[in-house]
């Protein structure tokens, strides 16, 4: 089994709240990230992918082609955007790192599935000291 994975780079803002809560609870739970005027990150992604070595092209998958399937599906929609207001695939979600790599995940994965690969893992870097990594549903 071999895994093989490829970096990408956004800066995007957004605010942690839940409309459920009262202001007081939002701000209790999420602290300075509940800014009502928002904040920013520069996220770094990294995609990893996992399976077999296809003897005719020496690849697991093509590196090339995984940057275009990220930047068109994910990095596009992300980059220089607000989460909370201007991402269709974050609609009604918290944009938590954790809820964050969950929705790329869904947003790529039926796209890298092939008969050598699937998608192994998402890992997201939101600042300097937090990051989530996410490996999809378990199976049973």
């Amino acid at each position: 089994m071999m895994y093989i994975s490829r970096r990408e780079r956004f800066s995007a803002a957004h605010k942690l709240w839940n409309y459920e809560f009262s202001d007081e609870k939002n701000i209790e739970i999420y602290d300075k990230c509940a800014n009502a005027n928002f904040h920013g990150h520069n996220y770094e992604l990294i995609v990893t992918l996992r399976g077999e070595i296809d003897k005719s092209t020496g690849y697991v998958f093509d590196l090339k082609k995984l940057s275009e399937i990220l930047n068109q599906r994910v990095i596009n929609k992300l980059d220089h955007k607000n989460l909370n207001l201007d991402v269709d695939f974050l609609k009604d979600l918290i944009p938590t790192a954790e809820n964050i790599a969950f929705a790329i995940w869904n947003e790529i994965e039926a796209e890298l599935k092939t008969a050598n690969c699937q998608l192994h893992k998402i890992k997201l870097i939101e600042t300097e000291n937090n990051f989530v990594e996410y490996y999809g549903q378990m199976q049973s």
